[in-house]
């Protein structure tokens, strides 16, 4: 994208820890969001029973959403670029929080959809803004810790938000689960009403630049792939992990047991590679593409059983906890001076990637069964090896 400076006001100067606590409100509020994304992962199995659809067509509501975001990312960031940035992260917030209660109370699977397309809008254009607004809220020096704290709420929604709301949805229903988060999401907003400061317009934002970073960067390029074959290929399994751990003779109190032990691993990959990815950024990716390649094709030999599912679970944890920060990492290296627009087209891959992987796991599960999906999305992850090595032969 092209970007015009207007001279707005920086950080600098403002409160350290007023800065740190609005960048805590944005992080819920990234968390709330992409839990909404998510959560039906862990509860396909009822929506599709009490809303009389299969499975396949259940994980739309995972489709959806992604299809929406990958779109809604530039688009809400040109269309918005005028308006003050708080204005535009509470009202989509709150649009995720309404959007929720909606699914919740839905008489049908058509307005679950429906309320699905409003969180992809959500969900793509709060990312956009979210991703780069930690330069206006804290010091130039703490700039970088703080962008980490904000994506790790993409993380924590992906490893704790998703099991923990399937936890909920096993004791209470699906629909509490929904409500739940649409709750937090409005408690999100209340925090970034009373702790963000005003944030008028920094830049008019373009479209011009997304074909050049893609045409002239080759280090974008392989971001964009490796951010396609890794986040596909897991959610192609990772969003029938349900009835391929019921369908393993796992019961239903286990799983959501299970998904939590998952998203426990997760944290420490993501600590892990946090850790890891400034000296050691191709071999991160390396490892996240070897560590889930193995994950799911062990689960889809010997994953009969809670303690041999949870085993391979916490090892397939480990390796997806370790790929926002990664990949965000990659985009960020490759494209230092572009990084807004680099930003831009990692957020849609990473969201088209997500109902791209929804969509062919549902009907590889509909013609194929449920177990096929561990071994194509093995398959997907494997392809990302070559292009690592492709890259780090490219940049010597």
């Amino acid at each position: 994208m092209t970007t015009v400076e207007s001279g707005a006001p920086s950080a600098t100067g403002r409160s350290s820890v007023r800065g740190w606590l609005a960048v805590l409100a944005v992080t819920l509020g990234i968390f709330s969001l992409m839990t909404s994304e998510l959560l039906p992962v862990g509860l396909l199995t009822p929506i599709g029973a009490e809303l009389d659809v299969s499975e396949g067509t259940a994980a739309l509501m995972v489709t959806v959403p992604g299809l929406v975001a990958a779109v809604s990312a530039p688009l809400v960031t040109v269309a918005t670029g005028r308006v003050d940035r708080r204005v535009i992260l509470v009202a989509l917030i709150g649009l995720m929080g309404t959007a929720n209660l909606a699914s919740a109370l839905a008489p049908g699977f058509a307005v679950v959809l429906v309320a699905r397309f409003l969180i992809g809008v959500s969900v793509g254009g709060f990312w956009s803004i979210a991703g780069g607004i930690a330069l206006r809220l804290v010091p130039a020096r703490h700039v970088g810790r703080a962008t980490a704290v904000i994506f790790g709420g993409v993380e924590t929604a992906s490893v704790l938000g998703v099991p923990t709301g399937t936890f909920l949805g096993d004791l209470d229903g699906w629909r509490t689960a929904f409500a739940a988060v649409g709750v937090l999401g409005l408690l999100s907003l209340t925090c970034m009403l009373f702790l963000m400061p005003r944030l008028p317009a920094e830049r008019t934002v373009t479209f011009s630049a997304l074909p050049a970073v893609l045409r002239g960067n080759a280090g974008v390029r392989a971001g964009i792939a490796l951010t396609f074959l890794v986040v596909t290929g897991h959610f192609l399994a990772y969003t029938f992990v349900r009835p391929v751990l019921q369908g393993g003779g796992v019961g239903a109190g286990s799983i959501s047991v299970l998904l939590l032990v998952f998203g426990a691993a997760g944290v420490c990959g993501n600590f892990i590679a946090g850790a890891l990815v400034t000296r050691y950024l191709r071999q991160n990716v390396l490892g996240i593409a070897v560590i889930l390649t193995a994950a799911m094709a062990a689960l889809a030999v010997a994953g009969t059983g809670a303690f041999s599912a949870g085993a391979v679970l916490v090892l397939w944890g480990l390796g997806y906890g370790a790929v926002p920060v990664t990949l965000q990492s990659w985009i960020l290296d490759a494209a230092p001076n572009a990084t807004e627009a680099a930003s831009s087209l990692y957020v849609s891959a990473f969201n088209l990637s997500i109902a791209v992987g929804a969509l062919v796991g549902g009907l590889t599960v509909d013609s194929l069964g449920t177990t096929s999906v561990l071994w194509t999305g093995a398959a997907l992850t494997a392809l990302a090896w070559p292009v690592v090595r492709r890259a780090r032969r490219s940049a010597t």
